[in-house]
């Protein structure tokens, strides 16, 4: 049944067409709104006062727009608003984590958006607040706080900031005893640094005007920026590169890698002049991440086709890929995700049939033993420790209907110990929610994990409204972890559901290369395999599925809005990657070259560029009834930009058939994580959540009982 009626009659902004064409491998592309890309992007990001004012008018006539079409929801917006606020613990407060004589956390205090930082006695005590985030963000409209790191003599905290939404960091220090920064200040950053074994200085990485992390540098605390030391520069731009240390302060590793391919350099923490060692040189393919283990490295790689991974060690003096020995061999199936190494122990995250378990390895006996849970569904975190000589590390453990625990396990007497579980201030009973996995059948025959929580009281005729979320890209996978917010929306009656599809590596590795390059539309056609195992097996109908993602996961909104419009009520595109064939086009932008192994490179391969020109969601926008669409977005994003979902909208509105509007919603001080504070945050959640309910007929519904 149509919807259309819930949005009231307004003139949406027409955009100017000024046709702009280019011609790659003998094919024409003309792109009507490529006007909408300012020219001096990059200033933008730094600044956005600098945009054209022409450029402006349009993104301030499509706030305009959403904001008349949404009018209606401005109470509902406040109801979830206040329902999700109360369900998180104002002042919250992490489990302080234990390093030589202190232990350090974060905490939010009331009505506080940003964290603070702080430290007590190791055993416990006195808080000492290290740095303020509210009062560090006092007066500014976007705030972010970076990294933070304290320095292993425990006398000066580094952390990093972020004031535009660009993601350009700068890097301060702090004196903990005066509570005072030190005259240092580093821009450009990432957004992260690590300290040198004597803690005279710090390692970070630059980023250049095109938002690549190319540079390595030392800071010697007391100098001038312009005087840091060029450790290493990667010429490259399809690689990314970062710097990170070992708990027990002795080595840098430099770690470079694209999306199919890693490369590390090692320095020792107090020879910041010396020559970086190379210890396995790229290889188109090969991964493999170095992790301390005192004399040792252990090796976590695909090397030799171990597609899910295998564990591999090598002496520090001497890691070479010749020095490799397998210590933990291949299982297919089995997908090691991370490994952290102690003093007498090993500990690896891995997954096996769609779900996370911990395992746990004695060094000297090679005995393993097993953390799990019994759940249908669930997340499991590694938290590990500051500290490498101990028997105690951390993890995390939450299911859709579990608020999130956070457990101390001794890795010897295998004792656990629960610390924290996530307070939820207005109440929750897990009791009154129902969590199940479902296998929803792909074209191809493979079978689509599907993860889903709703109210016991929801009836499952259906005739309730879903929310179907999803992403499926770069490896990652979305797990099945306690949501509060979600449950503004199954207290209406929703089924709230995540799509595993394949791209994630929700059921190994394999899953995910069937998600990527010639096979991405695997993806795609997953999702809709989803959507409609979920109507065919009762739980809602199509006209009633609101389906969202953000960023890749707003590149498969867009798909599947050109391929099955129909299986959807509404769609809610977070900051989208959906002029996919454009930017891969465009070697200037930020992400572009290291983003060709994921998608293709259709600059040099005519396949690449076929293939992208066919599923990219702004190139096939057609004649189509298309659902209520919803895009949002902010001006400074470094990843996707801007004008992707700005060309988006006024392209859907040319062409679409049918009175369903497309609405954009720009965020004009943030960019790709939204807004900064965590309640401003909220609010824009709301607002989604507020369009799923309108587009569903759902604005009355009173939460269940």
């Amino acid at each position: 049944m149509s919807r259309k009626s819930v949005f009231p009659q307004a003139a949406a902004p027409q955009a100017q067409k000024r046709p702009v064409s280019q011609t790659h491998h003998g094919i024409t592309q003309t792109d009507d709104y490529a006007w909408m890309r300012a020219d001096n992007w990059q200033d933008v990001f730094r600044d956005p006062s600098l945009l054209d004012p022409e450029i402006r008018a349009q993104l301030e006539a499509e706030n305009a727009y959403q904001s008349a079409m949404m009018a209606d929801t401005a109470d509902l917006q406040k109801v979830l608003f206040s329902e999700m606020k109360g369900r998180i613990k104002e002042d919250d407060s992490s489990v302080p984590m234990k390093d030589g004589p202190y232990a350090y956390g974060s905490s939010f205090k009331l009505g506080g958006e940003q964290p603070r930082y702080f430290r007590t006695p190791r055993d416990g005590g006195t808080e000492h607040i290290l740095l303020d985030g509210d009062a560090e963000a006092a007066g500014k409209p976007y705030f972010r706080l970076g990294g933070i790191d304290h320095s292993s003599d425990h006398a000066r905290l580094l952390w990093a900031y972020d004031d535009k939404g660009s993601e350009f960091f700068t890097l301060r220090v702090r004196d903990l005893a005066s509570g005072q920064d030190l005259t240092d200040s580093v821009a450009d950053s990432g957004g992260s640094g690590v300290w040198a074994k004597d803690n005279d200085g710090f390692f970070y990485a630059r980023l250049d005007a095109n938002h690549r992390p190319s540079k390595l540098l030392f800071h010697k605390l007391g100098s001038a920026g312009r005087d840091d030391h060029l450790v290493y520069e990667e010429t490259d731009p399809g690689f990314f590169m970062n710097v990170g240390g070992t708990r027990d302060n002795r080595w840098i590793l430099i770690a470079i890698n694209d999306h199919e391919t890693s490369e590390y350099r090692l320095l020792r923490s107090d020879d910041p002049f010396s020559e970086p060692k190379l210890v396995a040189a790229r290889e188109t393919g090969l991964q493999y991440d170095l992790e301390d283990g005192g004399d040792v490295f252990f090796i976590l790689t695909n090397a030799d086709g171990a597609e899910d991974f295998k564990i591999m060690t090598a002496p520090v003096d001497d890691p070479a890929r010749a020095n490799w020995r397998e210590l933990v061999a291949h299982e297919p199936g089995r997908l090691i995700l991370s490994v952290i190494g102690f003093k007498d122990h090993l500990v690896r995250l891995e997954r096996k049939d769609g779900l996370p378990r911990i395992v746990v390895r004695d060094r000297s006996s090679g005995a393993e033993h097993m953390i799990a849970f019994d759940e249908e569904a669930y997340s499991l975190g590694l938290s590990g420790s500051y500290e490498y000589d101990t028997e105690v590390m951390r993890f995390t453990y939450s299911s859709m209907t579990t608020p999130a625990q956070v457990f101390d396990y001794n890795m010897r007497t295998r004792e656990r110990t629960l610390l924290k579980t996530q307070e939820v201030p207005s109440g929750h009973d897990p009791d009154r929610y129902v969590t199940r996995r479902l296998m929803a059948p792909a074209e191809d025959g493979e079978l689509v994990p599907v993860s889903l929580i709703y109210h016991k009281d929801t009836p499952l005729d259906g005739s309730a409204p879903c929310l179907l979320y999803g992403y499926g890209a770069y490896g990652i996978t979305i797990p099945a972890a306690f949501n509060t917010n979600c449950l503004s929306l199954v207290d209406r009656g929703f089924v709230y559901a995540i799509a595993h599809v394949r791209g994630g590596k929700d059921k190994g590795y394999g899953w995910y290369e069937d998600g990527k390059r010639s096979r991405k539309t695997n993806t795609f056609t997953d999702f809709i395999a989803a959507a409609r195992h979920l109507v065919g097996t009762g739980y809602t109908a199509h006209d009633r599925i609101v389906a969202q993602g953000g960023s890749a996961g707003g590149m498969l909104m867009g798909a599947i809005a050109n391929m099955a419009p129909e299986a959807f009520g509404g769609i809610v595109a977070e900051v989208p990657f959906v002029d996919v064939l454009a930017t891969m086009l465009d070697a200037t932008l930020p992400l572009t070259p290291p983003e060709w192994p994921e998608w293709g490179n259709p600059i040099q391969s005519e396949a690449d560029y076929r293939l992208i020109a066919g599923y990219s969601p702004y190139d096939n926008v057609a004649a189509l009834a298309y659902p209520p669409i919803l895009a949002v977005a902010g001006l400074t994003d470094p990843r996707v930009t801007y004008w992707e979902p700005a060309k988006w909208a006024a392209r859907l509105r040319e062409r679409k058939a049918g009175d369903n509007p497309v609405l954009f919603k720009i965020n004009m001080e943030s960019g790709h994580a939204g807004a900064s504070g965590r309640f401003s945050r909220l609010e824009e959640i709301a607002f989604t959540y507020a369009f799923a309910l309108k587009v569903t007929g759902r604005m009355e519904a009173k939460p269940l009982g």
